[in-house]
């Protein structure tokens, strides 16, 4: 059984930092693709990036260049999140996710097989 649990949030004044973290169990990441979503309330779950195993490479949605930065560590099977100069729009609940292998966008939240419980990050102003 594969379980995703993400640790890390709280609450922030804006400008401030804030690295969210991943443990995932009962399935290594080495080979998959992992991603954080973000959702708030009344409105449908974002992605805000993604890091790709086969390339190495990280993506993120446009407004989070920049200031947010993935990372994983495979051989901790974690994957991170360090969100740097908050805004209060990032006020959200944030989640990992694990990508299906057979996906057809990695933007939408049903091409993901797993996901974590969510870790509210809630940014002042």
């Amino acid at each position: 059984q594969v379980r995703l649990i993400e640790s890390g949030g709280g609450m922030v004044q804006a400008g401030g930092s804030l690295k969210l973290s991943c443990a995932a169990s009962g399935r290594t990441i080495s080979r998959e693709t992992m991603a954080w979503f973000r959702q708030t309330h009344g409105k449908e779950r974002e992605v805000v990036g993604l890091s790709n195993w086969s390339s190495g490479a990280a993506y993120y949605a446009d407004s989070k260049k920049g200031r947010f930065t993935i990372s994983r560590d495979n051989a901790k099977n974690t994957v991170s999140l360090q969100m740097n100069s908050l805004k209060p729009d990032d006020t959200a609940i944030y989640y990992c996710a694990m990508l299906k292998s057979t996906y057809r966008n990695y933007e939408d939240p049903v091409d993901y097989e797993y996901w974590g419980q969510g870790t509210q990050v809630l940014v002042s102003s």
